[in-house]
């Protein structure tokens, strides 16, 4: 039995209407806030043909998130602050290994989440005017992180 598998519309098949994509992401040995946004535009711009859709963040990584937030304005500086606030570089944490401190960076995703789903209205990232999509990365002994940009539309 044949069965033809189509995604959400008139858009095709699933192949058509799903489209994902790794990109290699390096912050270096200091805690990142990285912009994302003109990486998700690129994909877009590839991936969405102009179509609305969802487009999903995510960093397959144990100590890392995605944020949409402000970026410039001190915005960034305020964020990695506010994490050292609630998730201090100290010896409380039972998660040992690496440099002083790391166990805090496995706690990190509860706070800010691997991922996030944001609209795409004809084929482009519909932002607010001061949002943008940041991969947040307070772990310094792991410069290399890798993002999955899917689009569904």
């Amino acid at each position: 039995m044949d069965t033809d598998v189509r995604g959400v519309g008139d858009h095709g098949h699933m192949a058509d209407a799903f489209t994902t994509r790794t990109i290699d992401i390096t912050t270096g040995s200091t805690e990142t806030v990285y912009d994302l946004t003109s990486a998700c535009a690129a994909f877009l711009r590839e991936a969405a043909h102009g179509r609305d859709g969802l487009l999903n963040v995510f960093v397959p990584h144990a100590t890392a998130g995605v944020a949409v937030i402000e970026t410039g304005a001190g915005s960034d500086e305020d964020l990695l602050a506010a994490l050292h606030d609630l998730l201090p570089a100290d010896n409380r944490w039972r998660h040992r290994h690496g440099s002083p401190g790391h166990g805090r960076d496995h706690v990190l995703p509860a706070l800010v989440p691997p991922h996030a789903t944001l609209p795409v209205i004809g084929g482009q990232l519909e932002l607010g005017t001061w949002q943008s999509v940041v991969l947040v990365d307070t772990n310094v002994d792991n410069p290399r992180r890798q993002v999955r940009l899917s689009f569904l539309g």
